[in-house]
């Protein structure tokens, strides 16, 4: 069995968990040891129970835990070379090429790079060699590339960091507002529902959306995007939140 759960997601911290056979990786770590630890509890877990960090670039919002949790818990780290070099760990890390997969135990991982505005962000598809799960977050517009990627997923955690019309009057500086809404930004809420559309399929059992901005979104106008996407009700999407992420969702 293949299953993924988050521990939060947001610009305060991301971290998600996918588990397939004996394998457990937590795909980014904005938390420190203390807090991670409590998030994993939620889940039935202990940090000892997992096998490895993926990293996808290193802001630190998704980097900002990975030092003090690898080293007290003696994980390995997986990052690209250049999120490596714009971190302090990054010497400790196995690195990775951006379009090569490898595997971590029972679980395969599809590393493809992202247009963000970081060293070289990646993001990733893990399979078990039955399932894929899709995880795509901090993205400033889709490529032909990742659209390749996300095809025939069977879960999919999806960036719907912004509703345009909130950011275009929300508060935030201009020079911020254009960084968000950019190229090299963030997917706003219709992006991602235009992304799903293109790659949606009948074996598409578990959608997301995630990183969602607690001043420039709300979780009701995601969901409602994607369900327009894939042409079911709001209630079919899950949404994910910076204080508890989302719980166990298994691929059967």
């Amino acid at each position: 069995m293949m299953r993924l759960a988050s521990l939060g997601s947001g610009s305060r911290g991301n971290a998600t968990v996918v588990e397939a056979g004996a394998t457990r990786l937590l795909v980014d770590c904005g938390f420190g040891p203390r807090q991670l630890s409590q998030r994993l509890g939620r889940l039935g877990l202990k940090a000892e129970d997992l096998d490895a960090i993926l990293v996808t670039h290193e802001h630190s919002d998704h980097a900002g835990g990975v030092a003090a949790v690898a080293a007290r818990h003696r994980l390995p780290v997986y990052m690209t070379h250049g999120t490596q070099s714009a971190t302090a760990h990054g010497p400790m890390a196995t690195l990775f090429d951006s379009h090569v997969p490898f595997a971590i135990g029972d679980i395969e991982v599809h590393p493809f790079p992202v247009p963000h505005d970081a060293r070289e962000p990646v993001q990733f598809v893990l399979s078990d060699g039955r399932h894929r799960c899709g995880l795509l977050t901090d993205i400033g517009h889709v490529t032909s590339h990742v659209l390749a990627m996300l095809a025939d997923c069977d879960a999919l955690v999806l960036e719907c960091n912004h509703d345009a019309e909130m950011l275009a009057r929300g508060a935030y500086p201009y020079p911020l507002k254009q960084r968000i809404a950019g190229r090299f930004g963030h997917l706003d809420n219709d992006a991602a529902g235009a992304l799903l559309r293109r790659i949606a399929h009948d074996r598409l059992q578990h959608v997301v959306c995630a990183h969602l901005s607690q001043e420039n979104n709300r979780p009701e106008l995601a969901r409602a995007a994607l369900a327009a996407a894939l042409g079911c009700a709001p209630e079919g999407i899950v949404a994910a939140d910076q204080d508890n992420g989302f719980g166990w969702l298994a691929l059967g």
